[in-house]
């Protein structure tokens, strides 16, 4: 209802602005031409035309159009200041801006609802996304957990062979542990409406954090920082740009064969930082390339080992709702790189 409310408070304010707008505009004119302005008509029109155009239904259009028609006839038609529905064309003239408002609000109308079922049917391929790369996630460790937790229970084994399947589980239940993170920072995210909390953020703390949590994840690779000098605010959902960081390195973990380091790039650029994160292992196949970033976290070889990312299209997201972009390509280091933009508020 407080969403309604305001946005009929919005169309009024248009509504106000441009219909002032198209009366000073034919003033205007009507003074550089003594008073004769062949000008009036075609500024309402226009004027009706935006109204309909930048406010919801047919309504505001609909009163653009007679409250056009008046002032044309009363204001900038002879006799002026006078009101007079006798002059020839006057019911042409209603029936033009008439026809014109209503068809430029149905034309945005459609346009409008068209544009919000292109919205539903990402979102719900994100959610789709989502679920699928969690369920992959979670059966593994799960099915871990309970093999090597039937094997204490039912088994008389040796203590060495107990503290190994102890650190497994303890290894599996700090996977899942990751795994609910970021189930909970991204569900935030995909839900029916996306809330980032942005705050100016120190980018170099960000990437340290990101940093610190992967290398206390198993088999994590030594990760090399390449930063500008100088301190970089900016805007963002920090919770969100450390799961992102979070996924792409362990994508180069789990899916980047031959992969020995991770390099870490920060570049300032105009008005924005991009931000890479490459490899050096035998990189993305060309004919994924295109659409690797469509997918879920999967190998870039093709193959589907276990991985515990958020997905690369809801990376991809999660980036888009901070005004930048995600894309991947060839690493100069030989592997895969996945560059990232952020909107960069001072430096």
């Amino acid at each position: 209802m407080q969403k309604f409310k305001y946005r009929r408070l919005i169309d009024l304010l248009l509504f106000l602005f441009i219909m002032t707008a198209a009366i000073l505009l034919s003033m205007v004119l009507s003074g550089v031409n003594d008073d004769n302005n062949p000008f009036a008509m075609a500024v309402f029109i226009l004027a009706v035309v935006l109204v309909a155009r930048f406010t919801e239904g047919y309504g505001w259009g609909i009163a653009a159009s007679l409250a056009g028609t008046f002032c044309v006839n009363y204001m900038f038609t002879y006799p002026f200041w006078a009101f007079d529905v006798t002059y020839p064309g006057y019911p042409l003239t209603v029936a033009v801006m008439l026809i014109v408002s209503i068809l430029v609000s149905a034309l945005t109308t459609q346009i409008k609802k068209q544009e919000q079922l292109r919205f539903e049917v990402e979102k719900e391929k994100m959610h789709a996304n989502l679920l699928r790369a969690i369920a992959h996630d979670i059966r593994t460790p799960l099915a871990a957990i309970l093999g090597a937790a039937s094997a204490l229970e039912k088994q008389d084994l040796a203590s060495e062979d107990r503290r190994a399947l102890a650190g497994a589980i303890s290894r599996d239940a700090r996977w899942l542990v990751r795994v609910t993170e970021n189930l909970l920072s991204v569900t935030r995210f995909a839900g029916d409406s996306v809330a980032l909390k942005k705050e100016t953020e120190v980018l170099e703390e960000i990437v340290g954090s990101a940093i610190l949590k992967y290398r206390q994840t198993e088999g994590s690779l030594p990760v090399e920082t390449d930063a500008p000098e100088g301190i970089l605010m900016i805007p963002m959902d920090a919770t969100l740009i450390v799961q992102v960081l979070l996924n792409l390195f362990d994508n180069v973990s789990a899916h980047a064969v031959g992969a020995t380091r991770i390099w870490l790039h920060i570049a300032k650029e105009p008005e924005h930082v991009r931000i890479s994160v490459e490899d050096d292992g035998t990189g993305i196949l060309p004919s994924r390339l295109m659409h690797i970033l469509e997918d879920r976290a999967v190998s870039a070889q093709g193959d589907d080992r276990r991985h515990m990312g958020i997905g690369l299209s809801v990376c991809r997201s999660i980036i888009a709702a901070h005004g930048g972009e995600l894309t991947a390509a060839r690493s100069r280091h030989g592997g895969a790189a996945f560059h990232f933009t952020l909107p960069c508020k001072e430096e």
